[in-house]
């Protein structure tokens, strides 16, 4: 799955300074408000929905070369974090909706967990 069409279908607000979203492929996804479940939890080149916006989500992403993070509930990233994901090639998406939500539509979209 591209991450355009996630970005599409669900809404998103883009972050972090543009990147050809449509080279971008998602195998999987993650649920996590912890660093470390996402540590020992997420995969590669999943997507990780959080409702976090602290600068260490993108040290986490970037270490285990994630997708994308989408950050639910309008929570806002400071700006040094976005300049932080952009630097170190993470995209940061944002939606209004919390995580229930996203998850339900990334399952509609056909995304599901690797290790099922």
């Amino acid at each position: 799955m591209k991450l355009n069409n996630i970005v599409k279908d669900l809404d998103l607000k883009v972050l972090t300074s543009p990147v050809e979203l449509s080279t971008v492929d998602v195998e999987t996804g993650y649920c996590s408000d912890l660093l470390s479940c996402v540590m020992t939890g997420a995969e590669a080149g999943a997507v990780w929905v959080t409702l976090m916006a602290h600068g260490n989500i993108v040290a986490v992403a970037a270490l285990l070369d994630i997708s994308a993070v989408i950050i639910t509930e309008d929570a806002q990233p400071e700006e040094d974090t976005l300049k932080l994901a952009t630097e170190k090639g993470v995209t940061l998406l944002s939606s209004p909706y919390d995580n229930f939500h996203i998850i339900g539509k990334l399952w509609e979209l056909g995304l599901r967990a690797k290790k099922d």
